[in-house]
């Protein structure tokens, strides 16, 4: 029985890492899909005199940028070897709160807490920047690993 539950718990990371990554690819596929159509989009709108409306044509290209920091983050996650920086989920949810100041800015209130938001996620970022990679204690570590 419990080499059974050892064979489990050996087995279920690995299968639930594959299941991710094949999902992943699957987003990452359709999100290039949905990026090269708003490439059509923007052939669109700049084709039939529709730049009059700049609040579209921003927006859009807001979007645009939506979808291909959504792809890079994919591909970061399998080069940081199956890890998604925070830096990426930060530069998504400063480029959403600039989309929705663009696009609903009929309320001052709702704009100001969408700049706000934005304040606290460059400073979140800003955080993120001056914080070491490694925790402090893990350097002290190896530095008495290495001289010994």
């Amino acid at each position: 029985m419990r080499s059974k539950f050892a064979t489990v718990l050996r087995v279920a990371p690995k299968f639930f890492q594959i299941v991710l990554n094949v999902s992943l690819l699957f987003l990452a596929a359709v999100l290039s899909f949905l990026l090269v159509q708003e490439l059509f989009a923007f052939a669109f709108i700049i084709g039939t005199d529709g730049v009059n409306d700049y609040k579209e044509f921003l927006a859009r290209i807001l979007i645009f940028f939506l979808y291909f920091e959504f792809i890079a983050m994919i591909v970061k996650y399998f080069k940081e070897n199956y890890h998604f920086p925070l830096r990426y989920f930060l530069y998504i949810g400063i480029t959403a709160m600039v989309r929705l100041i663009i696009v609903d800015y009929d309320q001052p209130i709702d704009t100001l807490v969408y700049s706000l938001v934005i304040l606290v996620l460059i400073i979140c970022y800003f955080i993120i920047n001056i914080t070491p990679r490694e925790r402090p204690e893990v350097n002290a570590l190896l530095k008495r690993e290495k001289q010994e």
